[in-house]
């Protein structure tokens, strides 16, 4: 049988895409490698043979009979399939395969199949192109590629192509990396996907719906390993989870970020040296005073102490204001210096915040008790400030480590920062980047701390 027309004589430099027509319904069982081999003898050395992957999953027997509900059945297909869900929008997944791939409803398909069955992807699509070219070497004599292809879309890009998810005998990366251009210009980061291209170019001659399954690619033997092994696979194309910048959809990823957000919060006392930007610091407070507050009130300030002298001279005003309330506890000079060092991340820390509690709007109430209690309430709506203060310097990667000192000397810190009488240090806070990652926190059991009454 000749090939069709045009794929005769092509000139090594041209690149042909060539349908193989005519082949009949594929069921369990079928012996690909022969059937193609019947339609296209026409193969010759260095042709890329791309399979729709349907047809190697009815090949392969990869059908599941549809129970008293074919949605159900597709959903259940899903699911089994399913390693880890990346996104959902409606009735639309975009999942994780066992394989690495990553694509609506893991591959499982109703279209081009019998309405009594729903279709997976193959077990293994390399396994699958790597059998299929063995076959026909074995019939043919000819040593071509294989892609197995599938549909997939595309982050940010509207509309679907065909992209190989299994390869057999062809570098399904082209690694451009270290060379240069036609300008003299690095090519730091080029990695062409050249069984995705030739995949996609198949795609115009198979169709979706005009029954030509299987095509051939001439003109790209350069790539093909002609009398060589079957190469690392489609799987080579699978990005390694580490490296996805784009594991999660929108949506799923800011679910993850707020599951996780108060449990990023750790106590940092070791720092690099990097600068904190203060734009951060900045967010952080505007995250900060969304927190809860008694009758309106607005009762949080934030001082950052970015002047070098200023930070100097109130630190060490604390310092000594700490080692005479000590001197007057009874410690001996020794155990002073010991407890004077639990303050050293203060000045050593890149950035210093002192959150303050500002009593304007309070109540004033006449008797003891109700005055206490208006009080606790300005400092419950403090500490939640801090919290969210805290919170978000950790979601910006950005550590930092609450400490109770200027609380001990309110009237030092209030003269130092120049702020108001009524105006109530809450502690500091050493701000910047850990200089290592915080040890696991263990969990705590909520029993312990959860009463029901």
């Amino acid at each position: 049988m000749a090939p069709p027309a045009g794929g005769a004589g092509a000139r090594a430099d041209d690149v042909r895409v060539l349908p193989v027509p005519g082949l009949p319904e594929v069921t369990p069982g079928t012996d690909l490698a022969a059937l193609l081999a019947g339609a296209a003898p026409w193969l010759v050395d260095g042709d890329v043979l791309v399979v729709t992957s349907k047809i190697v999953s009815k090949a392969e027997g990869r059908l599941v009979p549809v129970g008293a509900d074919r949605e159900a059945t597709r959903e259940a297909a899903i699911a089994a399939e399913t390693t880890a869900v990346v996104a959902t929008r409606g009735r639309t997944q975009i999942v994780r395969t066992r394989q690495g791939l990553v694509l609506a409803s893991a591959g499982v398909d109703t279209s081009n199949v019998h309405q009594d069955v729903v279709a997976l992807l193959p077990e293994d699509s390399d396994a699958s192109a790597r059998a299929l070219r063995a076959g026909l070497k074995r019939r043919l004599g000819v040593d071509v590629g294989v892609i197995v292809s599938d549909t997939m879309g595309r982050p940010w890009r509207v509309g679907v192509a065909d992209v190989a998810i299994g390869a057999a005998g062809l570098r399904p990366l082209r690694d451009l990396r270290g060379q240069t251009d036609g300008h003299g210009n690095d090519l730091a980061m080029t990695v062409v996907a050249d069984s995705d291209q030739i995949a996609a170019a198949a795609e115009l001659v198979k169709g979706k719906s005009g029954g030509v399954p299987v095509a051939v690619v001439r003109g790209v033997a350069s790539l093909v390993d002609v009398g060589g092994d079957d190469g690392p696979g489609a799987a080579a194309l699978v990005r390694v989870l580490e490296e996805d910048m784009f594991a999660l959809g929108t949506a799923e990823a800011r679910a993850l970020g707020r599951s996780e957000a108060i449990a990023m919060r750790r106590s940092v006392r070791a720092f690099t040296t990097d600068p904190v930007d203060p734009a951060a610091i900045a967010r952080a407070v505007a995250t900060a005073v969304t927190a809860p507050a008694p009758h309106h009130t607005t009762p949080w300030r934030f001082v950052h102490v970015a002047s070098e002298d200023v930070r100097k001279r109130l630190l060490t005003g604390m310092r000594e204001a700490w080692a005479a309330d000590l001197r007057n506890d009874g410690f001996d000079e020794a155990a002073i210096g010991r407890r004077l060092r639990r303050g050293d991340l203060l000045w050593e820390a890149p950035a210093l915040v002192v959150p303050v509690l500002a009593l304007d709007g309070a109540h004033a109430y006449p008797d003891a008790r109700r005055a206490a209690s208006e009080r606790a309430m300005f400092q419950v709506a403090m500490g939640a400030g801090v919290q969210n203060f805290l919170v978000a310097l950790a979601t910006e990667g950005i550590g930092s480590c609450w400490v109770s000192s200027t609380m001990f000397c309110a009237d030092l810190v209030r003269a130092e920062l120049d702020l108001p009488e009524n105006w109530h240090p809450m502690g500091s806070v050493a701000v910047g980047y850990a200089a290592e990652e915080p040890r696991p926190r263990p969990p705590r059991d909520a029993s312990s701390f959860l009463l029901t009454r």
